[in-house]
């Protein structure tokens, strides 16, 4: 039987990156004071598949330039909105990249979460990147009530995958925006898979 590994990561918002931190407490503060509850610590996930020997880094991350194969870019989006993303500074890109790094990884809070060990279910993620939707980051263009940003992106990979998405949360104490759109915009998510026993992810 074929090696697999489909592991989640959760990375506390701004790891490495003061501006990205102060804006993501801005953000929370302002989110927590709408909802009337206490503020939150804010993740984004990213996902590490192995798959026959190789290792794919599955991430969202700003377009740095147009070499997009040497980083497994398979699909690409605009932020904020779809006229600004006419400008490569206004764009995302999904990665799959075989081999490739992930920043910050080392800074994600428990380490690998395990998610599942079935060749099948890592071979339909990785399948899944390709087809993946791209709505404007930061906007909720699904109707979802939820934005559409890196953890949507994860959250409809898993779905798509058939493991179980909806029953994922991130660390005590922490929330992951952007996850509920990701379930949304998955086709398979009310059909997923209860995990097997061994592959707790909350």
């Amino acid at each position: 039987m074929a090696a697999a590994a489909v592991n989640l990561f959760w990375i506390p918002l701004g790891a490495g990156g003061h501006s990205v931190r102060f804006n993501g407490r801005v953000y929370e503060a302002v989110a927590a004071a709408r909802q009337r509850r206490g503020r939150l610590d804010l993740y984004h996930a990213a996902l590490v598949v192995e798959l026959d020997g190789d290792r794919y880094a599955i991430e969202v991350a700003p377009s740095w330039d147009a070499d997009e194969e040497a980083r497994g870019v398979v699909a690409t989006g605009a932020v904020g909105s779809r006229l600004l993303g006419r400008w490569r500074l206004f764009r995302y890109e999904v990665r799959c990249w075989r081999d490739g790094c992930i920043p910050d990884l080392a800074e994600a809070v428990g380490g690998a979460q395990p998610l599942s060990d079935d060749p099948a279910a890592a071979r339909r993620l990785l399948a899944s990147t390709c087809r993946v939707p791209t709505p404007a980051w930061g906007r909720d263009e699904l109707r979802a009530g939820d934005m559409w940003n890196s953890n949507s992106v994860a959250a409809w990979l898993i779905a798509e995958a058939g493991l179980a998405a909806a029953r994922i949360e991130p660390p005590a104490g922490g929330r992951a925006p952007g996850w509920r759109a990701g379930l949304i915009a998955s086709h398979s998510v009310a059909e997923t898979t209860v995990l097997r026993p061994g592959f707790a992810v909350s």
